[in-house]
Order: C-alpha cells, then structure tokens, then sequence
C-alpha cells in the first residue's frame, strides 16, 4: 500500500516572496475580471494575461533556462498555480502547455521540438490543447479510430477528436493516435502513437460543442487527409498509451482539481463571516480545502522527485471533484441565492450549471477509481 503513500512537503525557500508577487501581479489584473470570468478558474482564456503570467517567468518554471525556463521546483510552481486558481485568473491560453504539452516535449522530444515549441509556450505566443477522446468511444479511450498513416514526406491523419478543451482558440494539439493495427490477440494499446498537430494546417475542421452556459469551451476536430511532417511524431512510435497515461499525473494532481469552485467558497467566507450558525459548515469545507491542498502538494513533491505519482494524482482528482462539484449546493444549504450578494450570485448560477463537467475533465470519475482499486488489489 506504500504506493499511495502522501508524505507532507515544507513550503520551498523564498515561498512566501513568491506568494507575495504572485498576489501583487494579481492585484494589477483582478479589476478587470468579471464574476463568471473568475468562476472559470482555468477555462477562462486570455492570450494577454498569458503573455503578461510569461513575461513573468511563471510558465515553465521547472524548464531549463536554455528554453525560456526557469528552472525552479515543482513545488514553488504550485504556490502559483494555488494563487492564481484561488483569484479566478483566466490561465487557460497557457495552462494545457504549461501543465502537460510542455514537460512530454521536453522529457520525450526531440531537441529541434524543444527548441520550436518551448520557448514559444513560455512567452505565451503557443497555446495547446490535447487530442484523447472521440466520438462513440466513451471512456474506452483504447478504441480510438483516428489513424496516423506513413507516407512520402510524413504522416498523413484522419479520424476525429472530441471534448477537446480549448480546440477552437489554440495552436497546437499532441493527439493520440493509431500508427498501426493492434496485434490479433495482443493488447489494444499496442500501435498508438502521439503526433503534433498544427490546428491551422488544411484538413482540419473544428466545431465549437456550446455548454449549458452557453459556451464553447468544449470542441469535435475532424482531420481529413491532414498532411503531418515526418518530425510530428513525439517520442516512441508505438509508445503513445505509456506516454499519454504518464503525461496524465501532470493534469489529474494539481490545484486545479480542487479550487476550480473556490472564489466561490472565499465569496461565501465573506458573506457568513457573521453568521455563527454557518461556521460549522464552512469550517467542514475549508478542512477538507486544506486536506486536498496537503495531497495536491505532496504529489508535486513526488514530481519533484522524478517519481510517477499515477495512483496518488488519480485520487486527488477524484476526491476534489467532488468537492469542488459539491460546493454551489453546500452553499445553497447556508445561504438562500436570493439574499447573496451579486457577485456571489453570479459565480454561483455559473457553477451550479457547469461543475457537472469537473468530473470529466482529465478522466472520469469511474477510471479515477478503477486505478484506485488496482493500486488496493480490489480489481
């Protein structure tokens, strides 16, 4: 059972400087931010912020200098990724690079995809987005059809991607897809590769999915006969289910699975803090607040650590999902909607019609707890 071990981690040297930057910089920004804008946490989208977060040093700050890095710890990566998620910032034009795109690139690329795509991540001038779900596959993501064919000068793709966050606004996706047939008998993840795809090259078509809020954060992509260039393969052919489920501890761990609801917890911090029959419920959700960020920190470590914290990243998302999705009800238990204020309205009419989608994102609830259940010996 050591596998899902958390081992507390003491906050990196100069922390709280760097919170203390994080929250200046902030500051210079929030004015502009509406109430639905800060409940989008990470899908709000903001090519101008992002440039101004990389002009900071803030993305890619664990990357090599020699790429625009900064090269500085997992761990004080985290102190602001937590202050930006808990202000409502709109990271969304950086964070999928950031977060994932970037370290696969640099941990499996080759040096001309380093040198191409890094440093244009950091600056904010690349955003990406991931090609993993299809249509008529569900979760069964091993079914994928979307194929990737050798021929003269390249690659050629075709099939569909779909529920791809950010499709319609970005530059790049890395897809997984089938470069060749599964062995008969063998296993299915056998033959899947991962590809660089340029989102404006001919042949690809995006069509925005509108939510219940009426936004298009979600997206279908069809490649028909999209021509790739022979470097558009990322790492191993063949190797792309090892690579794109490692690749997957970086998006299922951090604080963005348990504050993705949190100017509304902090909203109503605020509007109960004289309400003495209150404190008890804010007190529960603030505990296991804090319980979830003590996780979320320690698999940081891990990451820090050159360990693949798989099964731990998975129960952080599954354990903040439902907090972060329960939160607009637990709210309605203290407070009426109609007696709070209008910017705690706002963010919690907003949520309250998009948390549904927080157990989605990255995996759903049911894979979450199939990798919980082998690392128990339950399945």
């Amino acid at each position: 059972m050591t596998g899902l071990r958390f081992d507390l981690r003491d906050p990196p040297p100069g922390a709280s400087a760097l919170r203390a930057d994080v929250r200046a910089f902030i500051a210079e920004h929030e004015h502009r931010w509406t109430p639905e804008v800060r409940a989008r946490s990470w899908m709000g989208f903001d090519r101008d912020f992002t440039r101004a977060v990389g002009a900071k040093g803030w993305i890619g700050m664990c990357w090599p200098k020699r790429y625009g890095g900064g090269e500085r710890s997992f761990l004080d990566r985290n102190i602001v990724l937590e202050e930006m998620l808990a202000a409502g910032a709109p990271v969304g034009a950086h964070w999928i690079g950031d977060r994932q795109s970037g370290p696969l690139i640099l941990r499996l690329g080759t040096e001309a995809q380093r040198a191409k795509f890094l440093p244009r991540i950091v600056t904010g001038e690349y955003a990406f987005c991931i090609g993993l779900s299809e249509p008529d596959s569900g979760s069964d993501l091993a079914s994928l059809r979307t194929r990737a064919d050798k021929v003269d000068g390249g690659w050629k793709l075709n099939g569909r991607k779909i529920w791809t966050t950010f499709g319609h606004l970005c530059d790049w996706m890395i897809a997984l897809v089938r470069t060749s047939p599964a062995p008969e008998g063998g296993s299915r993840h056998q033959g899947l590769s991962q590809v660089l795809v340029d989102l404006k090259a001919p042949g690809v078509t995006i069509r925005p999915i509108r939510d219940l809020v009426g936004e298009e954060g979600f997206n279908e992509i069809t490649f028909d006969d999209v021509m790739l260039p022979e470097d558009a393969l990322v790492g191993q052919e063949g190797a792309g289910w090892a690579q794109s489920t490692s690749e997957l501890a970086f998006e299922r761990s951090g604080p963005d699975r348990y504050l993705s609801s949190h100017p509304l917890l902090e909203a109503s911090l605020d509007a109960l803090k004289d309400d003495a029959t209150a404190a008890p419920a804010l007190g529960r959700q603030v505990a296991r607040l804090w319980t979830l960020r003590a996780m979320s920190t320690a698999v940081a470590g891990m990451l820090q650590d050159g360990t693949d914290p798989v099964r731990q990243a998975a129960l952080v998302k599954d354990l903040g999902n439902d907090f972060e999705q329960a939160l607009p009800h637990r709210m309605r238990e203290m407070m009426d909607v109609e007696a709070m204020p209008e910017d705690m309205r706002r963010m919690h009419d907003y949520l309250t019609q998009i948390t549904p989608t927080f157990s989605l994102r990255g995996g759903t609830r049911e894979i979450m707890r199939g990798i919980i259940a082998r690392e128990l010996g339950l399945r």
